[in-house]
């Protein structure tokens, strides 16, 4: 009798869970809702999500992919409204090579006066966007969504292709349970990963499925009405399926100065491997990335577009008239490109209009710009060739594909003598790429198609130099004068924010959170001029710098320039630190002190490393008279850190802040 019990309350509580998961049917409880206990942090939580692949055989067309999609999302607060909006990627070759979303609908819960109310998906919240002749986007936003709202919605993904897009398993919010299902059929061989880069691994189980194929075939007996015949037959074969059923999926949270958070996400790579037909022979797929990159430059939209120059030749013959310094003439048509063809913010390594269109028209996606730069280098004799690269965004390329890329640079080589090009941005120089290439590696093409790897990361030493005078008055205020030097990528961002501002902006950054602060006559030089570092120079004013305490006075030599906020105060890391590029801070300071003090305390000089000097700082400190003379260097000679080195670095990144901090003391005399 106990055992019938047992069953029968575990069939009710079985059919209570399965009912909260039927589309359409969220209960009183989840609209209750106010937190997530295992994630109180948490502005959203997934309650439910279904992720169902799966191949139908279509007689006209094949396989069919066709991905089923159910989600349920809890949205706690106001923060977690970015929630109720979905943005779907959809390939879009052509009307019948393309991936089409169907059967989307969905509703808003919310609970009014103890009651269930639900407002429904309607066309006006569905919008479709064109990115680019590959893709396209559809998007929704559900409707009355306000703080404590459940939303739900279902679709499905048409495709004809059997790359299977990376399943996710986590979001960066929990999930509390999550169903899949992915059914290939035997005749489809696929390689399976799961991320090695995420700490959160999935409960994978492998079984198999009969299915079967039924043809039709349409036989003639003669003329006339009535004299076809109709047969049909069996084939049976088996679906590889991969399942997992997870509860309480944690959510992939962020951290400070991540390169990438998709990259360390727990998700499922499937690639194509072999097709194994009947009757008909193997066909593999699983290549090298040798053979991918020489397949991606016999593509009519990269390799052709090489050999275009009858757009540019006149203007390139002008451009470089008299001009017999190789690095010279690239430098005079890297700047003539980025002036002539802006960028429309599309990624790609193939043309997206042919680089004579975007020529004339001025505008054109990155390969489209950078393609045509090798190509008008190579006009001029010089050695350019193309690197394919992933960027930050698309993350690191695990399978040899072409989906692992999805831009394209150009190398300049000569004796004694390589850089890298951009010229998306107008402030890119030699080998200051923008931040957004810098992701490990990549694929360098020469024309004939061989290919190897390259690294991206920079190995220059980017500098900030920074040069204080300063003088304390007898009312304790501070003035003086600042002279700063930025060169290579530190120059690079300070362009790419500054350059193009009014000189005010500049000065209200420098102001911000600094009180009394005031600084004038600022003056910029080679805010444009990239082939020059940015110099700087203002006066400023201060008067809240100095602390008195009876006869003694109490200063910071850094002033308004020291750091204030330490980012790494986590006591443990997931990811490593992505610094972006190798850099070197020095700060020279002068101190003038007023009359009638003199000092009774100064910081000490010190000199600490991190990683046996991939890190180093130094504070050196000289007493001269009424003079003090400080030196403060602070250099990184690596711009990625492990997150295994993550409390070494914590610990010397805090020392730095804390030394900054430490106080000048000044007794009356």
């Amino acid at each position: 009798m106990k055992t019938i019990i047992v069953c029968l309350m575990l069939g009710i509580t079985l059919s209570f869970q399965a009912q909260n998961f039927k589309y359409g049917k969220v209960s009183e409880e989840e609209l209750k809702e106010t937190i997530n206990p295992n994630d109180t942090s948490a502005n959203a939580t997934v309650l439910y999500k279904k992720h169902d692949v799966r191949f139908e055989y279509r007689e006209s067309d094949g396989f069919v992919q066709i991905v089923e999609v159910h989600e349920r999302i809890k949205i706690y607060n106001n923060e977690g409204f970015n929630w109720a909006t979905k943005k779907i990627r959809l390939y879009n070759r052509s009307a019948s090579n393309s991936e089409d979303l169907q059967e989307l609908k969905g509703y808003t819960y919310n609970l009014v006066d103890g009651d269930v109310e639900k407002e429904k998906l309607k066309k006006d919240g569905i919008f479709e966007e064109i990115a680019n002749k590959y893709w396209k986007y559809k998007s929704f936003t559900m409707p009355n969504v306000k703080a404590g709202s459940v939303i739900e919605y279902v679709y499905e993904i048409m495709s004809p292709y059997t790359q299977i897009d990376d399943i996710y398993f986590q979001y960066s919010i929990p999930i509390k349970t999550y169903e899949l299902r992915v059914s290939t059929p035997e005749y489809l061989v696929y390689n399976n990963l799961l991320n090695p880069r995420a700490a959160y691994v999935p409960n994978l189980v492998n079984s198999k499925a009969n299915k079967s194929i039924t043809f039709t075939s349409k036989q003639s007996n003669g003329t006339g009405a009535g004299a076809s015949t109709f047969s049909s037959s069996k084939s049976n074969y088996l679906d590889n399926v991969i399942s997992c059923n997870a509860t309480n999926v944690p959510a992939l949270k962020d951290e400070p100065l991540v390169d990438n958070l998709d990259n360390y996400a727990s998700k499922l790579i499937m690639e194509l491997s072999m097709t194994t037909f009947p009757n008909t022979p193997y066909k593999t797929y699983s290549t090298s990335w040798e053979q991918i990159t020489k397949n991606i430059y016999d593509d009519p939209d990269f390799g052709d577009q090489l050999s275009k120059t009858n757009y540019f030749d006149e203007d390139v013959d002008a451009l470089i008239s008299g001009v017999t310094n190789p690095i010279e003439k690239a430098a005079l048509i890297f700047d003539f490109v980025k002036s002539k063809v802006k960028w429309n913010e599309f990624y790609g390594f193939t043309s997206e209009s042919g680089v004579k269109k975007a020529y004339n028209d001025g505008s054109g996606n990155s390969a489209d710009i950078n393609l045509m730069l090798i190509s008008m280098l190579r006009y001029a004799g010089i050695n350019a060739n193309p690197v394919l690269i992933s960027t930050k965004n698309n993350g690191i390329p695990l399978f040899p594909t072409r989906q692992g890329f999805n831009y394209v640079i150009c190398i300049i080589q000569g004796d004694g003598f390589s850089a890298l090009l951009d010229a998306t941005e107008s402030y890119s120089t030699f080998n200051t790429l923008p931040l957004r290439t810098l992701n490990w590696q990549g694929r360098l093409i020469l024309d004939n198609g061989r290919s190897t790897w390259i690294e991206l990361q920079p190995n220059v030493v980017s500098s900030d130099v920074t040069y204080l005078n300063a003088k304390i008055n007898p009312d304790f205020s501070i003035e003086g004068k600042i002279r700063n030097q930025k060169t290579d990528y530190v120059a690079k961002q300070f362009r790419n924010r500054f350059a193009d501002a009014n000189p005010e902006e500049y000065i209200k950054y420098v102001e911000r959170n600094n009180g009394e602060l005031v600084v004038s006559e600022l003056e910029i030089e080679n805010a444009r001029n990239v082939s020059q570092p940015i110099n700087l120079t203002y006066n400023y004013s201060t008067t809240n710098e100095i602390e008195e305490v009876g006869d003694n006075l109490y200063f910071t030599p850094m002033l308004f320039l020291a750091s204030e906020e330490n980012p790494f105060k986590a006591e443990k890391r997931s990811y490593p630190i992505d610094l972006s590029y190798p850099f070197n801070d020095k700060y020279v300071i002068n101190i003038m002190l007023p009359e009638g003090y003199e000092v009774e305390s100064i910081p000490q000089s010190k000199k600490i490393q991190f990683n046996e000097g991939q890190g180093e700082f130094t504070y050196l400190v000289n007493e001269n008279g009424r003079f003090l003379q400080l030196t403060i260097n602070f250099e990184m000679k690596t711009s990625l850190v492990l997150s295994n080195d993550y409390e070494i670095f914590k610990n010397f990144y805090t020392s730095i802040i804390e030394t900054q901090a430490e106080k000048i003391m000044l007794k009356k005399i």
